[in-house]
């Protein structure tokens, strides 16, 4: 697997190792929400009454965040685990790793999305190429006022350019928590909610740890600079291509139908990647 070039690793010496005691709180779920292991290990849980959820103690603005993450496993049908930066009131930024359930010995569906002044609608879906349940694995969000780079493993999957100058909105002034959740969405969340959750093998559960925050809490002029000049080299650029090829299964940039009027103005290729 090739990874991102230097760039990636410049943030890590810095961060500080993160302590779910510490650094989140419970907002709903009661008891399955658990933290465990002194802070180091978070495990989210889903049954038929609730779902949970965490919320960062922190708001940031630019850097990078980094969270291992293993999904529940077996018939998770009809489950979303989600890891998320948002902000708050109707005009909210937000930045989406939704994770959709599968029947056994499916793929699970990375969905991926970009909200800014309230407005979202640029969904991108990955199968993974690999099985997300059987270890932790590490997803990341890399945000400058230039570009939003989502990771998995250290690999970029995609990357959402700054382009207001061509009027498309750009989250850069609005500083969001971190949120991770559980919940039952089986109305939409696996083929179109035509497979409902199977509430005989609940709780459905997932983990997480090693939570790393290398960002600016709140706002700083110093760290809008900071970390505004990280790119991708050619390896990492020939990674994104060859992840978006053989592992993207929904496009928003190729959706003519959502779009009969036009693509969004960022869609073309040059501009998009």
């Amino acid at each position: 697997m090739l990874l991102l070039s230097v760039f990636i690793s410049v943030l890590i010496p810095n961060a500080l190792a993160g302590n779910f005691y510490r650094d989140f709180d419970v907002t709903w779920g009661d008891r399955r929400a658990r933290i465990r292991n002194g802070g180091q290990i978070l495990t989210l849980s889903l049954d038929k009454a609730s779902g949970s959820g965490i919320r960062s103690k922190n708001e940031y603005l630019f850097g990078r965040i980094d969270m291992q993450i293993k999904l529940v496993p077996g018939n998770s049908a009809g489950t979303v685990t989600s890891y998320y930066f948002s902000s708050e009131g109707a005009t909210h930024d937000e930045i989406d790793f939704e994770f959709l359930g599968n029947l056994s010995g499916q793929p699970y569906t990375l969905h991926t999305n970009v909200y800014s002044q309230g407005k979202g609608s640029r969904e991108q879906q990955f199968h993974l190429w690999f099985d997300p349940t059987r270890n932790f694995h590490t997803y990341s969000i890399i945000w400058n006022f230039r570009k939003i780079i989502f990771l998995v493993d250290n690999n970029a999957i995609r990357v959402f350019n700054n382009l207001e100058s061509i009027g498309v909105p750009f989250p850069k002034s609005q500083p969001m928590r971190i949120y991770s959740s559980i919940w039952n969405a089986d109305d939409w969340a696996t083929r179109g909610g035509l497979i409902k959750t199977d509430w005989t093998k609940a709780p459905f559960t997932a983990l997480y740890r090693n939570f790393i925050a290398n960002a600016c809490v709140r706002s700083s002029r110093f760290c809008r600079y900071k970390f505004a000049n990280y790119s991708l080299d050619a390896k990492a650029r020939n990674k994104l291509r060859w992840v978006q090829k053989k592992f993207m299964i929904y496009n928003y940039c190729t959706d003519f139908k959502r779009f009969p009027q036009g693509l969004p103005p960022e869609c073309k290729r040059s501009r998009f990647l």
